[in-house]
């Protein structure tokens, strides 16, 4: 999630990048088959999963089935399905007939008994079993995470982000397909419980010395925020009360023997709740409630259930995450965070997963301006700068399920600090933010072009340029300039943009000291010119601390032209 210096530097990276698959240039068939969009995925919409689990703890495995329900976008004969080669099918039924199926690697192309007609309803059922694949390095490396508590009692976490869903359940796992609803169904041995997704329905003792667990989802839901805990927990509950009265159920799942920290931990959970409802909107899945339940890996932003492994320390894992000495739980806040970015709002394609983090991470410096104030808030996101490596572009490869860069976390956060500084109206940009997640956008699955222009509307600028270049491009800006004396206290300031994206322009500012007020400049591809006073030098400050690109300073030559 060693020696000081290495382990903090291991750290870092891992818990900015979080990369969940190796980015190459080399793709396969099996890469195109679970990333891309073909008439076998396009041509029905998933409305309603029952999943229904039994585990064997012994064996590490499970058998089980999903019911898929859906209805026809297009005429089709044929569908495709995910699951993981390692799991193996038993049956695929539709209304009671064994339906034909063949697989291509981690795809399972499904012949149905007749032809499904467009608006049709349809549903086809998975009979499976297998061992799951076990998570190397969760959550990162996801999968199964078999292991026991510190009482010796079998502890169970799921994670699959990246991976995806279909390591351990059969489903379209596709980000841009998410059922309206689901129900989870798990069965396990006595005495221990099980926490998933939504809200609990009902718990039935079965006579082999088993217990089965009911839950449901009531929103769309993302495959990989589709969670399993077991385990011995104890419940605690707490309510939240939004500004307009309405209640919020908080539920809280945690070892026995970690009560009195959790009470005190959890204490965390409402201020940000008010917090993230000033910026963004009322929690999203509101019917659901809210919920953080203890896992034996760091954390996730399971939907509902929001993974908790920060062992109740400050910062991340204990270390000082902010970099600037703020000592709230890392986890808690940026994974909630996710609710309302990657959860409510949600992406197509791997490739624009920068729509989650970037934004999640630019919440916690929301969360940090509304706890400690707008100046603390700016010094969390500029401590951030030395995290970015600006090596490999953000956005990833559409169509083979490969996600962008890590600098999408902290890179992207400067991003959209960066986009508030040239939109200079904090009312509109406040309002922007909370207008894509809480109404624009909510329950939406969505990508970079959504993105792109729903901000060019909403600001009535062409940003087009500057998500290009930060995005689509590894490296920043480069801001390169010079200033020459002139007269007295007159300098002439010359500068203009070096960048990759073509028609790439954006202001700035300055400050000249003196208590005078910032100067905003709008530079382009071209030098530009303008005359500033100041008593030294030294006074001009070029306020990189409000926007994130480098700087290069120019020599003047005696003709007026620069050089670098």
């Amino acid at each position: 999630m060693f020696r000081l210096v290495l382990f903090f530097c291991f750290f870092i990276k891992l818990a900015t990048a979080q990369s969940l698959l190796e980015q190459s240039d080399k793709y396969t068939l099996a890469d195109t088959l679970r990333g891309s969009l073909r008439p076998e995925r396009t041509c029905f919409d998933v409305t309603f999963y029952e999943l229904n689990i039994k585990l064997d703890t012994a064996r590490q495995s499970l058998t089980g089935s999903n019911k898929i329900v859906f209805t026809a976008v297009n005429d089709f004969t044929r569908l495709q399905i995910d699951l993981y080669a390692n799991m193996d099918i038993d049956s695929i039924i539709s209304g009671g007939k064994p339906l034909k199926y063949n697989r291509e690697f981690n795809a399972v192309f499904v012949t149905m008994n007749g032809a499904i007609e467009k608006g049709n309803k349809g549903e086809i059922t998975v009979y499976y079993h297998g061992k799951p694949t076990i998570a190397k390095r969760p959550p990162w490396d996801g999968g199964f995470t078999w292991t026991e508590d510190n009482n010796g009692v079998f502890w169970l976490g799921v994670s699959c982000e990246g991976m995806g869903a279909s390591l351990w359940w059969p489903n379209k796992d596709y980000l841009g397909d998410e059922p309206d609803s689901m129900r989870i169904i798990c069965t396990i041995p006595n005495g221990l419980k099980c926490i998933s997704n939504g809200n609990e329905e009902k718990e039935v003792a079965n006579p082999d010395k088993t217990t089965t667990f009911y839950w449901k989802v009531s929103y769309p839901i993302n495959n990989y925020n589709v969670t399993l805990n077991v385990g011995e927990y104890e419940h605690l509950s707490d309510v939240y009360v939004a500004a307009d009265g309405d209640s919020l159920a908080l539920d809280y799942y945690v070892m026995p023997y970690n009560l009195t920290k959790a009470k005190e931990q959890f204490k965390q959970v409402k201020p940000m709740l008010k917090c993230y409802e000033k910026y963004l909107g009322k929690y999203p899945f509101w019917n659901d409630g809210y919920a953080l339940v203890e896992t034996p890996y760091l954390g996730m932003e399971h939907q509902g259930a929001i993974a908790y492994g920060n062992k109740y320390k400050t910062g991340y894992a204990g270390h000082d995450f902010s970099r600037i000495g703020l000592t709230f739980d890392y986890i808690i806040i940026h994974e909630s965070a996710h609710e309302w970015w990657g959860n409510s709002v949600s992406c197509y394609d791997l490739a624009d997963m920068w729509i989650h983090e970037s934004l999640a991470t630019y919440t916690e410096s929301m969360y940090v301006d509304c706890m400690y104030g707008p100046d603390t808030a700016l010094m969390y996101i500029n401590a951030k700068k030395a995290t970015v490596g600006n090596k490999k572009t953000i956005v990833g490869k559409y169509g083979v399920n490969e996600e962008g860069d890590g600098d999408m976390y902290n890179k992207g956060m400067l991003f959209f600090n960066t986009l508030r500084h040239i939109v200079n109206d904090d009312p509109k940009w406040w309002s922007i933010i909370k207008g894509m997640c809480d109404t624009t956008f909510k329950f939406k699955n969505i990508g970079y072009s959504d993105v792109v222009n729903y901000f060019n509307q909403k600001t009535g600028m062409n940003l087009s340029p500057v998500f290009d270049q930060y995005l689509r491009h590894a490296a920043i800006p480069v801001l390169q300039y010079s200033l020459k004396k002139e007269k007295g206290h007159t300098y002439t300031f010359t500068y203009r943009w070096h960048a990759d994206a073509k028609f790439f322009s954006m202001p700035f500012f300055i400050s000249t000291g003196g208590g005078a007020e910032d100067l905003q400049l709008y530079g382009v591809a071209n030098w530009k010119k303008v005359t500033i006073t100041l008593k030294k030098p030294g006074d001009l400050k070029i306020r990189d601390d409000l926007e994130y690109f480098d700087l290069n300073k120019t020599e003047q030559k005696e003709d007026g032209n620069t050089s670098l």
